[in-house]
């Protein structure tokens, strides 16, 4: 794991490199030279937390509505029985 620390300047100016950065470990962001705040992966702080996604986190995520799925049919419905 590594650890990066930016100040609150380099990641005004460089997001994509913090981002990148919290794939690795995590990201120290400081103001004036104290520690303020940490940047993880979703993946990290899950996995911190304990906390595992569920289907209405899942699904309003943002961009979805862009993701077109096609669903086979549900063979949950109930059928007559077929006793021949």
């Amino acid at each position: 794991m590594t650890i990066t620390t930016l100040s609150s300047r380099e990641l005004n100016q460089d997001v994509t490199r913090a981002k990148k950065a919290a794939k690795d470990g995590p990201v120290f962001i400081t103001d004036r030279g104290r520690p303020a705040h940490v940047l993880l992966s979703i993946e990290e702080y899950q996995r911190l937390t304990g906390k595992k996604r569920n289907l209405v986190d899942v699904l309003s995520m943002p961009g979805l509505a862009d993701i077109d799925v096609d669903f086979p049919p549900s063979r949950a419905f109930p059928r007559a029985a077929d006793f021949e």
